[in-house]
């Protein structure tokens, strides 16, 4: 009887625990079988899997890992090491890991507040996904003619801006660093923000600072096509908090990311909703790792391009491109320009069958999202809906607002794309693979065109 009392009478007033013990017990929620799975993808035969299968089984994982930024138990989950490293490496006080290059550039756009009726200038070479966040951020694009660097012209910015222009978007495209000293410049005059797409140039400077970290934000793709990524990530750097607090703002649903995230804003229009474009932690588990990588690997990448165009001899009929920091571009492909479309054919079908692989565009009609006439889910302005936002938005057409876009807008561009010769370089390649790809292009480039001793310098 006096029992029966105790177990009726509530714990919190002396009486008996209702549960004092549970008997199931499960197994981890992730656990040897993803362990597995992952090593699987990575390409261990099976000989190695079973042994990693026997280890794993015999070790035991607990309840396993929580594979998510939040609530791992760690002093420091493997995105906040990203993000640590991020700084470090590259002297920002501000780094955001998060899901996709695109991801990237869509919250750095919303931080530096473009939106309805605002314009974004951006290169007219570059992959389309800078257009594109553009105008997923409800921006429209307004595209900027390039110079033989392959990247944005500082002297053609100017003519584009207008009451409607919230930032500049610089590209660094395929390894090269655009002229950010002459394009901020052009930024601070007329008061714009910068975002910079570092996509392609992981690692590359301009006079011995970082591309990402001139403009108010820097934006990396993270993946496993680009130098630092093993799968799909992307980086945002800044030196502004409050550039920083809205780039998580968008990228965090909002406000998760807020010391307490279901509180009320502490200051005006620091609440706005958000996504998710957080980076996940078995992303991240590469990611740092092939971040401490990267100043190596692109190292490697230039030297290799330097003996490269120490060797090459100077030709009347070419043009090499335009180097804006030749010891801090990434190097990963030597680029020049032959005077015809003709001429460059016979060139790249005479490298190849030399051994030096190499490509052209040329005559080709096809469509490439890498040049601004070929990115239709921008040009033909159609929208997710039938309003065809942002282009047809009335505080858009309202404030003067209203773009066409066709090949022959940038003329410089529509040439250069075309006419690149490029030939692509591997970080481990010898100081002997470098000799012969080098007699290679002098043997090919000898026979098609004039030599001149006195012609444009590759360096």
């Amino acid at each position: 009887m006096a029992n029966t009392k105790l177990e009726q009478k509530l714990a919190l007033q002396g009486g008996l625990k209702a549960v004092t013990q549970i008997e199931g017990k499960g197994q981890p929620k992730i656990g040897v079988a993803e362990f597995l799975s992952v090593a699987e993808r990575f390409g261990f035969s099976r000989p190695a899997l079973k042994k990693m299968r026997e280890a794993a089984e015999e070790d035991g994982m607990g309840a396993g890992p929580f594979l998510a930024n939040y609530y791992s138990g760690l002093k420091e989950t493997s995105v906040q090491a990203f993000e640590r490293l991020a700084r470090e490496t590259f002297g920002a006080k501000y780094a955001i890991g998060v899901s996709s290059g695109t991801a990237a550039l869509n919250a750095a756009f919303v931080a530096a507040g473009v939106g309805p009726g605002k314009e974004v200038i951006c290169p007219a070479i570059g992959f389309y996904a800078t257009a594109a966040a553009v105008v997923h951020s409800k921006g429209v694009p307004i595209f900027c003619d390039v110079d033989s660097s392959l990247g944005m012209d500082p002297k053609k910015i100017e003519a584009l801006v207008t009451p409607r222009t919230a930032a500049l978007a610089p590209t660094h495209v395929m390894g090269s660093v655009c002229n950010m000293p002459a394009i901020m410049k052009v930024a601070r005059k007329h008061k714009l923000k910068v975002v910079e797409d570092c996509a392609q140039s992981c690692g590359g400077k301009v006079k011995d600072k970082y591309v990402g970290t001139f403009g108010d934000l820097g934006c990396f793709s993270i993946s496993a096509y680009k130098i630092v990524g093993g799968g799909e990530g992307g980086l945002i750097l800044t030196d502004d908090e409050r550039l920083y607090e809205r780039c998580q703002g968008l990228a965090e649903c909002g406000g998760l990311w807020r010391p307490d995230r279901f509180a009320p804003p502490r200051y005006a229009r620091e609440l706005f909703s958000g996504t998710n474009y957080r980076m996940g932690e078995m992303e991240a588990a590469v990611d740092v790792v092939q971040l401490k990588r990267m100043p190596q690997t692109v190292q490697r990448f230039r030297t290799v391009k330097s003996r490269l165009l120490k060797q090459l001899k100077t030709f009347c009929e070419i043009a090499p491109q335009k180097l804006n920091d030749a010891e801090g571009e990434v190097g990963y492909s030597l680029r020049f320009f032959p005077e015809t479309l003709e001429l460059g054919e016979k060139i790249v079908a005479a490298l190849n069958a030399e051994g030096v692989g190499c490509g052209m565009r040329g005559k080709s009609t096809q469509p490439d999202w890498h040049v601004y006439h070929s990115m239709f889910s921008v040009t033909l302005q159609v929208g997710a809906t039938e309003d065809d936002c942002p282009f047809k938005c009335p505080l858009y057409l309202q404030n003067g607002g209203g773009v066409t876009y066709a090949r022959g807008d940038c003329p410089v561009a529509d040439d250069l794309f075309d006419r690149v010769i490029s030939v692509g370089l591997n970080q481990w390649y010898t100081a002997a693979d470098c000799r012969s790809i080098a007699k290679g292009l002098n043997k090919v480039l000898s026979a098609y065109c004039t030599e001149d001793p006195k012609g444009k310098a590759w360096v």
